[in-house]
């Protein structure tokens, strides 16, 4: 059997949140060190009403969605938190993200933060420092995005490119098949 070189998939990766929803865009394959094609921060006023911000947040994906033409969306799962209104807050923005994909067809996967962290760092439990220094890193970039919020956007982006196509082989492979 010989191997077959897959094209480059482009991935917007969203770390949901109301405040601030970080935004990134890796184009590339597994197992290479993926392209940098766009990253930002969408921010809203935490004292505008609720309906407002997932507004705003809603046409900046859009406007990404447009701009950028991912293959596929990467959202942060939303985990428990002990602030019920920080939970609900980023499970909103990414549902506002998941919606966004979904008019356009474009497949949507979610991926836990301890995932992110084991794709890019190796270990799932890296803190911000490790996952910005990584992502920098991966993506050659001169100076770590920030915020925070931008960086494990691209750090979504990138746990999403390399993960996905291997557990999909994976599921084949288990199932007797090939993709």
């Amino acid at each position: 059997m010989g191997y077959l070189q897959r094209p480059p998939a482009r991935v917007l990766g969203v770390d949901p949140g109301l405040t601030r929803c970080g935004l990134g865009v890796v184009e590339g394959v597994p197992g290479r060190p993926p392209k940098l094609i766009a990253v930002g921060v969408v921010r809203t006023e935490p004292g505008a009403e609720i309906s407002a911000r997932l507004l705003a947040i809603e046409q900046e994906i859009e406007r990404w969605l447009d701009e950028h033409r991912p293959d596929t969306v990467a959202v942060e799962r939303v985990f428990s938190q002990h602030n019920v209104r920080t939970v609900m807050g980023t499970a909103q923005a990414g549902a506002v993200a998941i919606v966004c994909a979904a008019r356009r067809g474009l497949p949507v996967a979610l991926h836990t933060p301890s995932e992110v962290k084991a794709a890019v760092t190796g270990s799932g439990r890296a803190d911000k420092d490790q996952v910005t220094l990584m992502v920098s890193r991966l993506l050659r970039l001169a100076d770590p995005p920030r915020p925070a919020d931008a960086a494990d956007a691209l750090a979504l982006a990138i746990c999403h490119l390399w993960r996905v196509p291997a557990i999909r082989e994976r599921t084949a492979l288990a199932q007797g098949g090939i993709t």
